[in-house]
């Protein structure tokens, strides 16, 4: 462990060389960093991933939950601020890919050195606002939503205790996803790889490859079939796109 190592944010399932290629994995609204554990022990040790935790979930679920992407972003910049030793790539599912805009802008904007990559996965571009209230629902409801996507770990749907520990968390993701509003800005100047599915009731194709419009660097577009956890199905494939542009990266 490094002294930046920040237990409560930042977690390293798997060791990595110095020198390895450093991937930031945020999670879906209502996610965790465990979320990425097999992607961090696929890629390891090749690839240092490094997962966040947000406030609000599992052994931080008694600190508040952080209520808009903007504030949210900006926290995740700060506990990644020491990390940017070496070049930074960012992937994010959903919630967690907004969220991965906003920081990856912070950087480019704070450092005046752009990340290593951006990987949005199953979201929309920042600039394509759609209008939804899922977070206004009753619990019954908003259940509902998170069971069609079929996001959260079916042992949590099953259990009621883990669900009413989960809620908060997952409500306040919804709001803070809900509510963000794009504010025009420079383009990032990074690659952006997007991933998306092309039956994903959240994202549709062109919403992905709208995400073209938000770097002046490369963009690349992957839609695969499938809802919005496409990527349960397809993780080897978006695995090996992963590690083929984090290698070139490292050797760029």
């Amino acid at each position: 462990m490094t002294d930046h190592d920040n237990g409560l944010w930042v977690r390293r399932f798997h060791p990595a060389p110095a020198g390895a290629p450093r991937l930031v994995c945020l999670p879906h609204a209502g996610g965790s960093a465990s979320f990425f554990f097999p992607v961090s022990r696929a890629l390891s040790p090749a690839v240092e991933v490094l997962s966040i935790q947000y406030p609000g979930r599992q052994d931080r679920r008694h600190e508040p939950c952080v209520p808009t992407i903007g504030e949210l972003a900006r926290q995740v910049f700060g506990v990644l601020r020491p990390w940017l030793d070496q070049p930074l790539a960012i992937f994010g599912h959903s919630m967690g890919a907004t969220l991965g805009f906003e920081v990856a802008r912070l950087i480019e904007a704070e450092t005046g050195a752009p990340a290593a990559h951006l990987f949005p996965s199953g979201r929309r571009a920042p600039s394509c606002r759609r209008h939804e209230t899922v977070h206004l629902l009753d619990d019954e409801g908003l259940l509902a939503d998170v069971k069609k996507l079929s996001g959260t770990n079916s042992a949590v749907l099953g259990d009621p205790d883990m669900l009413r520990a989960a809620l908060p968390a997952i409500r306040s993701d919804y709001r803070a996803a809900e509510t963000y509003e794009y504010v025009p800005g420079p383009k990032l100047s990074c690659p952006v790889t997007v991933f998306t599915g092309d039956a994903d009731p959240k994202t549709t194709v062109d919403e992905a490859k709208a995400w073209a419009e938000h770097t002046s660097g490369p963009f690349d577009l992957h839609v695969f079939p499938g809802g919005h956890f496409f990527l349960a199905q397809h993780q080897p494939a978006i695995l090996r796109t992963l590690s083929t542009a984090l290698t070139r990266t490292a050797v760029g």
